[in-house]
């Protein structure tokens, strides 16, 4: 109720506009992109709040030392250890299957530069998962952030990232210079 009124008073107040195609009617991968900015994070929690969407979100571990750590868990926050990418997803995968993972948000962009590249995880945990892919972007040319729409994978990686791509081309993120064409660096058969 409170992370609602704080998501609707942000919105009314605030430059941003949330637009949202659909809401996620079962548990899904939200995909936060362009990630450009810590204000993406800011901007995806205030459309999980007002849409009342629960979510998780894979943060890198150094977010969650000391008095952070609770903080970020308490707002959904898993700790990934960017060392081993693999494990991470198979441990993301497992929470999925035992029920835990209502939403979980993936910016595959990775961190915000020094990118060429989307990271496959979102991809591999959709389709180990079963769960759709929800489309979640920021857009600083049209000051909105919102939802678009949610995907079942094919399995076809480049049919289903050139409809990703299509949902992206306009959209410039927080910071537009930081952004990263959503493209896998092997867009070949993922398993």
């Amino acid at each position: 109720m409170i992370r609602r009124q704080l998501a609707r008073a942000f919105w009314s107040l605030g430059p941003w506009k949330q637009v949202t195609q659909s809401v996620p009617t079962r548990p899904t991968v939200l995909i936060g992109a362009p990630h450009t900015s810590n204000w993406d994070f800011v901007l995806m929690l205030a459309i999980a709040w007002e849409l009342d969407i629960e979510v998780r979100w894979l943060g890198k571990k150094s977010l969650f030392h000391g008095w952070r750590g609770p903080v970020m868990r308490a707002l959904g926050g898993i700790a990934v250890d960017r060392e081993d990418p693999s494990r991470v997803v198979g441990e993301v995968v497992d929470s999925a299957h035992s029920g835990e993972v209502l939403g979980l948000v993936v910016t595959p962009d990775g961190t915000r530069g020094g990118h060429t590249h989307w990271k496959s995880g979102f991809y591999r945990i959709a389709r180990e998962t079963g769960m759709p892919v929800t489309l979640g972007y920021v857009d600083r040319t049209t000051m909105t952030s919102g939802l678009g729409p949610t995907l079942e994978l094919t399995g076809n990686v480049a049919a289903d990232m050139a409809l990703i791509r299509s949902f992206y081309a306009d959209k410039s993120g927080y910071r537009p210079e930081r952004r990263v064409e959503p493209r896998l660096r092997d867009e070949g058969e993922i398993g």
